[in-house]
């Protein structure tokens, strides 16, 4: 898979690739605009790569699985926590448009200045890369939360920050959840085993 073209027919082929907008979110948001110089040629390699700080950016099957679980929409206000290289942030700002909102978080300030550089080169007007300095940003609600790395447990704080009717997609050790908020007293989950990441820093 030497194009981004080629890796888009792999996700598609796999299953995992299903909805028209993220299809096109893949297709116009090109993988090597977000992995360092030195793996250039692995960029459309179906695997994590390094981007420092013991981080990585994502599997393509991984993060094309989350975003098929998270199914966000144009209009969306999106929190992206662990933004990394900031090509999650990139996909779904792509996908809610210019009504909707992506917020990033990273926790390390080199990670956050490559995410905003990386992120830069699409000219979103919708969308923005900080630095965390806490678990999301409490006191604010989100239509949708991805969080790119595993939590021990389900944070509360996360949920709070999740509008009723919201949906947040998170590991939970190895495991992926999907998250719906159904009322500020209810949440459904629904687990998909076998997934690994660099932990969550519960602040």
């Amino acid at each position: 898979m030497k194009s981004n073209k080629k890796l888009v027919e792999h996700l598609i082929d796999c299953g995992v690739l299903k909805t028209q907008e993220i299809i096109e979110a893949f297709k116009n948001i090109d993988r090597k605009d977000f992995v360092p110089k030195k793996y250039l040629d692995a960029a459309y390699d179906d695997y994590p790569l390094p981007i420092g700080h013991g981080q990585t950016i994502s599997q393509p099957f991984t993060v094309a699985f989350m975003l098929e679980l998270l199914q966000p929409e144009k209009g969306d206000k999106i929190l992206d926590i662990g933004s990394g290289s900031g090509w999650t942030t990139a996909l779904l700002a792509f996908i809610v448009k210019d009504k909707g909102e992506v917020i990033g978080l990273e926790r390390f300030p080199e990670l956050v200045e490559f995410g905003q550089k990386n992120l830069s080169k699409y000219n979103f007007k919708n969308a923005r890369i900080e630095e965390a300095e806490t678990l999301g940003i409490p006191g604010e609600k989100f239509d949708k939360i991805l969080v790119s790395a595993s939590a021990a447990s389900l944070p509360e704080t996360l949920v709070d920050q999740l509008k009723t009717g919201g949906r947040m997609v998170i590991p939970i050790l190895e495991s992926i959840y999907k998250i719906d908020k159904i009322s500020e007293s209810e949440i459904e989950k629904e687990e998909h085993y076998g997934f690994a990441f660099v932990p969550l820093i519960v602040f």
